[in-house]
């Protein structure tokens, strides 16, 4: 792709794999980008037990018909594409035939990328979706075709080896039409293990603080550990964790089913995968053992992240957008994109922050619930682009409904319902949304909204003039002290933050007062 930064705004990267080809088209931002749209086909380009030699007429057809309707999802969206293929393309003798089908039938120009491009890619895609920016990483992703082991700090590779180990290749070998018997299951997991004990000493000299997974097989193998712990849906699975014990609890059973069709009903299981999902879980399982995993983190973001971070790269040049606080710059575009007075919610998080911070003693809640707060009261208003009329209601929505990285379901949902009781009804346990948190997230959810209903109240002219608070326990009452900027009147604010600091008053079982600071004498 050659076009400048100065005429791109939105972007399309095409992860073309051996199993399956993932769009993901988004917009660029001024700090990052926004995902306006994915799409995801199962394909199965590649095949074979070995090196995969030759692309199939019949899977060339498939892949070709795939990037049409990939090509004509980008261009709807006015999406430049950058195609990367990956271990199928690349090892096939007849590659050639298929790139340049692709370049003549869907208009779009593959890049093959090596094995160890691949791991760096998914590496830059995993860091937008995972705080992990300042541990030392590794990161396990299996495809179809390979198995990319990464070990990586502060966004740098300190290690990294792509295998011949993806679940399609070990299917093909092992397990032929998905049919698995206890010699090819022993056989399968001596196989994987003694390619992967090739970059033990690797990993052992360099360590690591966490485990992340990502792509399919990870994902497929956290929604069988959710469903067997939980059938309560979850919106994402991004930073799902399960240990490897988790881990086992799923294999044993699946191993008892001897043919796809007898595994296509397990809980969490896309029926696709029916057939090589024996052979995914065996490297994952292989993985924990020879690199000492205890724990896996699960990354919602993989290649095609990547993709579209490195080509946002190479349009603006210079380094790559900071990959630290993930999470931080999400929830700041998405009020950007929705807020239409970012000033004035800005500076409600400041205050509601600041009383957070005084009333500690009296609240308790943990360090993370302060970050919690801070996103509910950014993302307060953010279902105003809906309509005015109870957008308090829209909010929720809006976040629930939006691509907030670097987050967990379970985070976001608590800051969905920390914005949708800043104003209006108080939560009841009527709610069904507030219903389901559990007895802790519910007291959490209350003493947040009741803080950010105060701040908010302290704001209600919108300009700052309550320049900062202070809050302290005098007898049974607690007293929170409002500071205004010099020459400017806040009785309607000290009324409003009264007059709206009844959850407050509830959740912490004091008494609450607003009231003026004393002015500094001469």
């Amino acid at each position: 792709m050659t076009t400048t930064s100065d005429s791109v705004t939105t972007l399309a990267a095409l992860d073309i794999g051996t199993n399956s080809f993932h769009l993901v088209v988004a917009r660029l931002l001024d700090s990052g980008f926004e995902i306006v749209t994915r799409e995801k086909e199962t394909v199965r380009l590649g095949h074979g037990g070995g090196d995969m030699k030759e692309l199939s007429a019949d899977a060339m057809d498939r892949g070709i018909s795939s990037l049409l309707r990939m090509q004509r999802i980008a261009t709807s969206h006015g999406a430049k594409v950058r195609a990367v293929a990956t271990s199928a393309v690349r090892e096939a003798d007849n590659a050639d035939v298929f790139l340049t089908r692709a370049r003549r039938e869907a208009k779009v120009d593959v890049e093959v990328i090596s094995g160890l491009e691949e791991s760096r890619l998914i590496h830059l895609g995993v860091l937008q979706a995972v705080p992990a920016f300042d541990q030392r990483l590794i990161l396990v992703d299996i495809g179809g075709g390979s198995t990319e082991v990464l070990v990586g700090e502060r966004g740098e590779t300190l290690a990294a080896r792509s295998f011949k180990l993806g679940a399609v290749r070990l299917t093909d070998r092992f397990f032929p039409g998905g049919t698995i018997s206890k010699e090819s299951v022993r056989d399968c997991r001596s196989y994987a293990r003694s390619i992967l004990a090739t970059f033990e000493r690797e990993v052992e000299d360099f360590g690591f603080d966490v485990a992340i997974a990502s792509s399919g097989t990870a994902e497929t193998i956290a929604r069988m550990i959710h469903a067997a712990r939980d059938d309560t849906p979850l919106h994402t699975f991004n930073r799902f964790e399960f240990t490897v014990n988790e881990l086992q609890a799923v294999i044993d059973p699946l191993l008892k089913k001897k043919t796809s069709d007898d595994r296509r009903s397990t809980p969490g299981l896309d029926p696709g995968r029916a057939d090589i999902i024996v052979a995914g879980t065996l490297v994952l399982e292989s993985v924990a053992d020879i690199f000492g995993i205890k724990r896996f983190v699960y990354s919602e973001a993989a290649l095609r992240e990547g993709v579209l971070l490195d080509t946002i790269a190479r349009l603006q040049g210079g380094a790559l957008h900071h990959l630290r606080d993930v999470s931080r710059r999400s929830i700041r575009g998405l009020a950007e994109r929705c807020d239409d007075d970012l000033t004035h919610s800005a500076h409600v998080a400041a205050l509601a922050l600041q009383l957070f911070d005084s009333t500690e003693p009296q609240h308790g809640l943990p360090t993370d619930a302060r970050e919690y707060l801070e996103a509910g009261a950014l993302l307060a208003n953010v279902g105003l682009v809906i309509s005015h009329s109870k957008h308090h209601l829209h909010s929720y929505y809006v976040i629930r409904n939006s691509e907030l990285t670097g987050l967990t379901d379970a985070e976001i949902e608590i800051i969905a319902q920390i914005a949708r009781y800043h104003r209006k009804s108080a939560p009841k346990a009527s709610h069904a949304e507030f219903g389901r948190l559990s007895p802790e997230d519910q007291r959490l959810v209350k003493t947040l909204a009741g803080i950010l209903r105060v701040a908010i109240g302290l704001d209600r002219s919108h300009d700052g003039r309550v320049r900062s608070v202070m809050a302290q326990m005098r007898n049974d009452r607690l007293v929170i002290e409002a500071v205004a900027k010099r020459g400017k009147e806040i009785s309607l604010e000290l009324y409003t933050a009264n007059d709206r600091s009844d959850l407050l008053e509830e959740v912490l079982g004091k008494r609450v007062g607003i009231v003026a600071a004393p002015l500094p004498t001469a």
